[in-house]
C-alpha cells in the first residue's frame, strides 16, 4: 500500500499542491472511525496511480484547512491537477465511483 506524506501547515499544503502536477489530499480527524476505515482502501486504490502524489492532513492539527477548502465533515478526499481541484469526495465515499473519476482524469493527464 502506498504511504501518505503528513502535512502540518497550510503552507506545506499549498507547496505540496503547487509542486506536483497530480496531488491528492486525504483530510481526516483523529476520532473519526470512517476516516480510519477508508484510509487503507484509498491507499490500496492509489497503487493504480503511481504518478499521483499523496498527502494526509489531520484537520484537528491544521484547523485552517477547513476554511481553506470549505470542509464541513471528515474524511475529505481532494484531487488536484496543476493546482486546480478536480475531484472532491467527503464522508461516505463510493470507491468504485471515486476510482472511475480518478481513472478518467489520470488517463488524460498522466504520461
Amino acid at each position: 500500500m502506498r504511504e501518505f506524506k503528513d502535512l502540518h501547515s497550510i503552507e506545506e499544503i499549498d507547496t505540496f499542491i503547487n509542486d506536483h502536477q497530480l496531488a491528492f489530499l486525504y483530510i481526516s480527524m483523529p476520532n473519526c472511525s470512517v476516516c480510519h476505515g477508508l484510509l487503507p482502501q484509498v491507499q490500496k486504490l492509489m497503487e493504480n496511480y503511481p504518478q499521483i502524489q499523496l498527502a494526509h492532513v489531520d484537520a484537528s492539527e491544521v484547523e485552517a484547512v477547513a476554511g481553506k477548502f470549505s470542509i464541513f465533515t471528515a474524511p475529505v478526499l481532494l484531487f488536484f491537477v496543476d493546482g486546480k481541484e478536480y475531484v472532491r469526495e467527503a464522508r461516505i465515499v463510493h470507491m468504485d465511483l471515486f476510482n472511475d473519476k480518478l481513472k478518467k482524469i489520470y488517463e488524460n493527464v498522466a504520461e
